[in-house]
């Protein structure tokens, strides 16, 4: 009787340690710049949706999926938003969403560096994207950077005026 009532106490335990590593999204950012004839031109991404199994002691189990929709592209002039949603760019109609899952996470100096499965456009990329978490017990905040080949994705073409390199900042603020 006693090894049956250690067993179940265990179980609850592993139950609670589980369920401990599990952060949903309240609020959050996906930033983008890029070089358009030599000017940097600011936008965004709305709709940001998340599933975050995330314990910085057992990366192992960790997991990360995050997507934006991406007919809310938005760098402030509707008509080059107009034209960043047809096909030659992010094909919205086709392609309603921006993904990322994660593979594996790894620690660094500065935090963490996550392998995650970027899909644009229906391409799908790895990418080694760091990132920190500054965990306050209940609430806590993910923190990334990188920065993208837009050709990798067909978003686009290759040309003088428009950049291939895109710089994203992620923020992800979350609760227990």
């Amino acid at each position: 009787m006693n090894k049956i009532n250690i067993l179940f106490a265990f179980s609850l335990m592993t139950i609670a340690a589980i369920a401990a590593t599990s952060w949903s999204p309240t609020t959050g950012s996906v930033r983008f710049h890029i070089k358009n004839a030599g000017i940097t031109v600011d936008g965004k991404f709305s709709g940001l949706a998340a599933s975050i199994q995330f314990d910085e002691n057992d990366l192992a189990n960790s997991s990360i999926y995050a997507s934006v929709k991406a007919a809310t592209v938005n760098t402030g002039i509707d008509k080059r938003d107009e034209h960043l949603r047809k096909a030659e760019y992010f094909d919205v109609d086709t392609y309603p969403k921006i993904e990322m899952r994660s593979t594996s996470f790894a620690t660094s100096k500065s935090g963490f560096v996550g392998q995650f499965d970027v899909t644009i456009k229906g391409k799908t990329k790895n990418i080694a994207i760091p990132f920190t978490f500054n965990n306050k017990g209940e609430t806590g905040t993910f923190n990334g950077k990188i920065k993208l080949d837009r050709l990798d994705f067909n978003v686009g073409e290759s040309g003088f005026i428009l950049s291939d390199d895109v710089k994203l900042d992620i923020i992800l603020n979350v609760k227990k």
